[in-house]
């Protein structure tokens, strides 16, 4: 199968990474000797150290890692030295081999060996580790201290003003540049900025698409979050407005002393010689524009009601309206009863489950539906067929509900450890790129007070890390916060039906111009984003409904509210209010980001489900679009505001003290539905499952342990280690008489033997061991499930549901929505769908099952033909053919089709690693007292 790589936005952004030809060594070493200005404006280190911390509760036993590193800023010469010999500026790549190591070293793990493989993340500096100080812009009140180690800044302010303005002239120092990259991208402007490359062109679409906001938007939402919150709202925009002045200081200051990022000079916004050009200062609109981009990425469960009404419908075109229904929903999967739990405890907390009698459901009229256009006036290189093809991947990632699970957690209690405390490993799985979008900080002031990672350009305050007594990560839940409406159309395609007035959609359009640059040599060209906005959200498609033309707008609960969650990122990191688990949930109340949390300290584990999930009327359906009309609406909605009735707090998944947890992007709880399909009998949030309960009821946990099961985890292949088994008993359910196929049935099952893991021979051999196995199931699973399944659906439901579920989403896999060299693998695919047609036709209990057995019509001999047929294709493919190559690997390189890039999002290039399937940021925690 062709691989496109990669799919996931971020990966895509084009930032200096080719130069022309002009740049070729003696040019390089000619520019860098003109340009050998400061490369930093730290002062060395004082003979006075930074003690570590009096208010430090965890004993020594915090570790944390985010590769590659945390300095993401370089000047010009130190890219062009990057580029021509490969040099890394200091602390740009320090976080990579131990990260990259753990995939081989973790067997060995003892408690004592954690941080060879991580770093020491308890609070301060050790007297002999002091890299440097600096009191940024001659303030009295903040001091920067950065270690010898990894160079993380460690911020300790005497007032809340100067902490925070610490904290922002900080970030700046590691990540101006991307910082930069991220409020063009959040506002849609990113090819003026950046260049026109066909990537920069569909990720500024994807997001302009979801969040279309003007410039009145995004200040309402701060002056909105501000008014709602009290003190704490005045406290954020003090906090912010601090932090601001702190990035705008270092902004001068690097502008001035000719130490900024070389990225602004190498697309033409600075001159290297006369240092002519202008770095724009940060405003509190830009970083509502970068909450908008985290947001839509991370956490905002939901939509895809338009391709679930188009699979339902060819599933009642093929079978009928009641078998069709049917159908449909044993492939959805809304309450698996054999779906893994993150709650586990036998407590029910239902939401968006389906009506008994569903009401007011506008599925459109076959063939009518079509996708809103967004891109207009094409000129130049945004008319090529590249620059379409990124605007059509850019809607469709949009307008998905498969939207990109992140991040992992395995969370023990007191009572199955060794020392009687918790152990959590956990940690946000966010891709991996260069500079990484999270930074690592430490924060030391008047109502703050913790260490770890935020998103550049956010980190006023710590959003994923620990406190003094206390640890708290976060995945995503994905539930679903987003509804579609079918709006009438009245008078003609831009007016609507709004309670019963004809009404004027309203306009707003982005109009974007380029040329080529250094870093970017697209040729010029220009285009218009227009989108129309009703009250009830942007519109996305045109259909007609019943034969009245219509359109459908997506509606969800955090448009206009991305920067509400501010407020409790503001609680975590004050440690006069967390105090305890009844706490860390409350303030996880104040995130309205689509979120699971979790928390640790000395006594006590917790869980909470964060979101503003909308108490939707009475019988709708949130899978299907929905009439645009009050009786459909969320209770209480103000469309002037988007606010609503939202589900109380005890109603969202939570827990304390419970034996253990677990979390991949799974499913919650019982009766909690989430958007994304998939979460049926076999999902990757198994491969946690079964170690760590394994582990709790051994007891004995220890740090060690905990992530030796998360890194056996994070090599583990998802389809061999828990469907590959009942393949093979498929198989074996006679003799196998063909050569080639039963050389390749052994290979098979000698690596589920050896524990079905993607891993190499030994450390750096770049070669896996198994490695014709995993090609032949590479090869293998998508011909089997096509096989399997496409003769009983038909081709066009068989279509149809491959757009709400992905088959498959292998390392290697371009087509899953992930993308290659990305890290994050099998969320996405028909694993739970085979493994319940195979056990249903082996005649096994299947609990949720299909609606019917498709593996060779339901025979157990139809199916194993059906399965040796398609594995004697796949063990005859080449290496080339499974793995084709693309911009990073030449054709038949397994291991480096699996291979983790960091890819560039500015001038610096770092080397691929070995695959891992685990958090980007990864904090191991054990406290050992508390206050």
């Amino acid at each position: 199968m062709p691989r496109r790589t990669p799919h996931f936005a971020l990966d895509t952004v084009r930032t200096p990474r080719r130069f022309h030809g002009f740049l070729k060594t003696a040019s390089v070493c000619v520019l860098i000797t003109g340009l050998l200005s400061p490369f930093s404006p730290a002062v060395a280190a004082e003979a006075r150290p930074a003690a570590t911390a009096a208010n430090d509760y965890c004993g020594g036993r915090c570790s944390d890692i985010l590769p590659p590193g945390e300095n993401g800023n370089a000047t010009l010469a130190q890219i062009l030295l990057n580029q021509a010999f490969g040099t890394q500026p200091d602390h740009a790549e320090d976080q990579l081999g131990p990260y990259a190591d753990l995939a081989k070293g973790y067997p060995a793990l003892t408690d004592d060996k954690v941080n060879a493989f991580f770093d020491d993340a308890s609070f301060g500096v050790p007297a002999d580790q002091v890299a440097s100080t600096e009191k940024p812009a001659g303030r009295g009140d903040v001091t920067i201290v950065r270690d010898k180690k990894t160079g993380v800044p460690h911020i300790t302010g005497t007032t809340r003003y100067g902490t925070e303005f610490g904290a922002g002239y900080a970030a700046a120092e590691d990540r101006l540049w991307l910082m930069d990259v991220f409020r063009h991208v959040g506002r849609g402007q990113l090819t003026s900025f950046a260049g026109g490359a066909p990537a920069n062109q569909g990720l500024e679409q994807q997001f302009y698409r979801n969040a279309p906001y003007t410039e009145a938007d995004l200040q309402a939402q701060i002056d909105n979050a501000v008014a709602n919150n009290g003190a704490r709202g005045q406290q954020a925009l003090a906090d912010v407005n601090a932090y601001l002045a702190g990035v705008n200081a270092y902004i001068d200051a690097s502008d001035s002393g000719r130490y900024f990022p070389g990225e602004y000079v190498l697309t033409g916004h600075k001159d290297a010689i006369t240092n002519a050009g202008t770095i724009e200062h940060f405003k509190v609109t830009d970083l509502v524009a970068l909450a908008s981009v985290v947001g839509s990425l991370f956490g905002s469960g939901g939509g895809g009601e338009v391709n679930n009404a188009l699979s339902l419908l060819a599933a009642q075109a093929k079978y009928g309206v009641e078998e069709g229904t049917r159908v449909w929903e044993s492939f959805r999967e809304r309450n698996d009863p054999e779906a893994v739990l993150t709650v586990h405890d036998g407590r029910s907390f239902p939401y968006a489950t389906k009506p008994d009698s569903p009401q007011g459901e506008a599925l459109p009229d076959a063939g009518s539906v079509t996708q809103e256009p967004l891109v207009y006036d094409r000129t130049g290189s945004a008319a090529t067929t590249a620059a379409r093809s990124a605007a059509t991947t850019a809607a469709k990632t949009t307008l998905s509900s498969a939207r990109r699970g992140m991040s992992n957690a395995l969370v023990v209690s007191g009572e199955h450890t060794a020392s009687g405390h918790p152990v959590a490993v956990f940690g946000p799985q966010t891709g991996y790129f260069a500079p990484q979008l999270l930074l690592l900080q430490e924060i030391q002031g008047p109502g703050i007070s913790a260490r770890g990672a935020s998103f550049a350009g956010l980190s006023m305050y710590v959003e994923l890390g620990r406190g003094q007594d206390y640890a708290w990560s976060a995945t995503t839940s994905g539930q679903d916060i987003i509804d579609t409406y079918a709006v009438e159309l009245c008078q003609d395609d831009h007016h609507y039906l709004y309670h019963g007035t004809c009404t004027a959609m309203d306009q707003v359009e982005r109009k974007n111009a380029w040329k080529p640059t250094v870093a970017d040599g697209t040729a010029a060209g220009s285009y218009t984003m227009r989108v129309w906005r009703t009250e009830y959200g942007p519109v996305q498609y045109r259909a007609t409904v019943g034969g009245k033309k219509v359109a459908y707008t997506t509606l969800r609960s955090s448009y206009l509210h991305e920067a509400d969650s501010i407020i409790g990122f503001q609680m975590l990191n004050d440690p006069g209010f967390v105090k305890g688990p009844q706490d860390f949930q409350q303030a996880a109340q104040h995130i309205n980001y689509t979120f699971n949390w979790f928390y640790a300290d000395s006594r006590h584990t917790a869980y909470y489900n964060s979101g503003d999930n909308p108490v939707r009327a009475s019988g709708v359906d949130a899978e299907f679009p929905v009439w645009a009309r009050p009786a459909y609406e969320w209770r209480n909605w103000d469309p002037a505001t988007n606010t609503a009735e939202y589900t109380p707090p005890s109603a969202h998944p939570n827990s304390i003290d419970q034996d253990y947890y677990i979390s991949w992007n799974n499913k919650q709880a019982e009766d909690y539905t989430a958007a994304p399909w998939g979460e049926g009998s076999v999902h990757r949030g198994n491969l946690l499952e079964d170690r760590v309960k394994k582990l709790a009821a051994s007891g004995g946990v220890t740090r060690a342990a905990l992530t030796k099961a998360m890194a056996d985890a994070a090599l583990a292949d998802l389809r061999a280690e828990d469907v590959l088994p009942k393949l093979l008993k498929v198989i074996d359910s006679a003799q196998v008489t063909d050569p080639a196929t039963a050389t390749a049935v052994s290979e098979l099952r000698a690596w589920v033997s050896a524990g079905a893991r993607r891993t190499e021979t030994s450390a750096g051999s770049k070669t896996y061991a198994d490695a014709d196995a995993i090609r032949i199931l590479d090869a293998w699973w998508p011909l089997l499930v096509k096989a399997e399944f496409e003769p009983g659906l038909g081709s066009d439901l068989y279509t149809a549901f491959t757009g709400n579920l992905p088959v498959d989403e292998a390392p290697s896999a371009g087509h899953g929505p992930t993308g290659a060299h990305a890290g994050s693998s099998f969320q996405y695919g028909w694993w739970s769908y085979v493994d319940k047609d195979i056990r249903a036709v082996l005649g096994e209990p299947v609990r949720g099952p299909l609606a019917q057995k498709y593996c060779g019509g339901g025979s157990l001999s139809g199916c194993r033909d059906v399965l040796l047929g398609t594995l004697k294709q796949a063990a005859g493919m080449t290496a080339a053919q499974v793995y084709p190559g693309d911009d990073q690997c030449s054709a038949g390189d397994q291991w480096c089709a699996d291979s983790i890039a960091q890819r560039p999002l500015g001038g610096i290039k770092h080397y691929r690693i070995s695959w891992q399937n685990r958090p980007t940021y990864q904090q191991v925690v054990e406290f050992t007292s508390h206050r």
